[in-house]
């Protein structure tokens, strides 16, 4: 295993915001991330969402780290990471979550806070129920827990999963065209020209590479193994009362508000703000969302050393 050079800064420098593109070796694999601030800040972790990569965590990073440790990787197969043949890896959610418990383990995390976003929530779930001590906060933006916040987009998903068939799956291959890609950004924003096509077209050209819309496909399919665990992490949420704060993309087709609104039930002291804003609610309401995540973070966890 090996990490490239480490950050040096220490908390309250002027270079803390400075944001350094590093790679480490877990498991044989490459994985690529985002770091910046001070190496003696409280931690935060930014798990992103498909299909985009640490890439959407851009302007946040450098929002949070003059005071913390901010640490935002791609999962195989995204972004700058490896993207190993799928007979030679197993593209799961269990995978990604042991991975990048690896990185952190090779970055001298002991405790942080997590930024979870779509399938940042099932790795970061996966994270909390196996290290509930290392967790000192919740961020959660269009991540799901609860089984009533998939609805009528999850329904061909959820056939795919009852049989596995090839049929089934090739009816989900639009959700990798440049259509679905650019829905994903501007769907329920009410001013699309705050949104960058850049992000669409990033995106799209990493699921163009070959063999990376099987890998979609793949995780589309592993999906289905977050329900069964929904309930451990629900009791996760009462047994251990992660300071939590939802900032949610209220027009989000793909995890509509039901979602965000169930977690009240295990998390009654959540904050709890829902973004006139879609699935990437960072991408055109990150003047909003920024504050409130950095008050949060201020308050609750930045007494609590990582």
């Amino acid at each position: 295993m090996s990490v490239s050079a480490g950050p040096i800064s220490t908390r309250g420098s002027t270079s803390a915001r400075v944001t350094h593109y590093r790679t480490a070796t877990v498991e044989g694999v490459t994985i690529f991330y985002r770091e910046a601030g001070p190496i003696d800040g409280p931690t935060v972790v930014l798990l992103h969402g498909f299909p985009t990569s640490s890439h959407m965590f851009r302007n946040l990073i450098p929002a949070l780290a003059d005071r913390y440790r901010v640490i935002a990787p791609d999962y195989p197969g995204y972004g700058q990471s490896d993207m190993p043949e799928r007979d030679q890896f197993a593209y799961t959610f269990d995978h990604f979550a042991n991975l990048i418990d690896g990185l952190l383990d090779q970055l001298g995390v002991k405790r942080y806070a997590m930024y979870v976003m779509d399938y940042g929530a099932p790795v970061g779930w996966r994270l909390a129920l196996k290290h509930p001590e290392r967790i000192t906060g919740l961020i959660v933006q269009n991540g799901n827990a609860y089984e009533e916040g998939l609805k009528e987009f999850w329904e061909p998903l959820k056939a795919y999963w009852a049989d596995g068939s090839s049929e089934r799956r090739r009816a989900l291959s639009k959700l990798v065209s440049p259509e679905i890609t650019k829905f994903q950004y501007t769907d329920g924003v009410s001013d699309p020209s705050r949104i960058a096509p850049d992000n669409w077209i990033h995106d799209q050209a990493l699921l163009d590479r070959p063999g990376n819309a099987d890998i979609q496909l793949d995780l589309l399919y592993d999906y289905r193994t977050n329900l069964p665990i929904y309930p451990a992490i629900q009791a996760y949420f009462r047994k251990y009362h992660p300071p939590a704060i939802i900032v949610w993309g209220k027009n989000d087709s793909i995890f509509p508000a039901d979602g965000a609104f169930a977690f009240k039930r295990d998390l009654p002291d959540v904050e709890f703000h829902l973004i006139d804003s879609g699935h990437f609610a960072l991408e055109d309401r990150a003047d909003e969302m920024i504050p409130l995540i950095r008050d949060f973070l201020d308050r609750k966890v930045d007494a609590k050393p990582s």
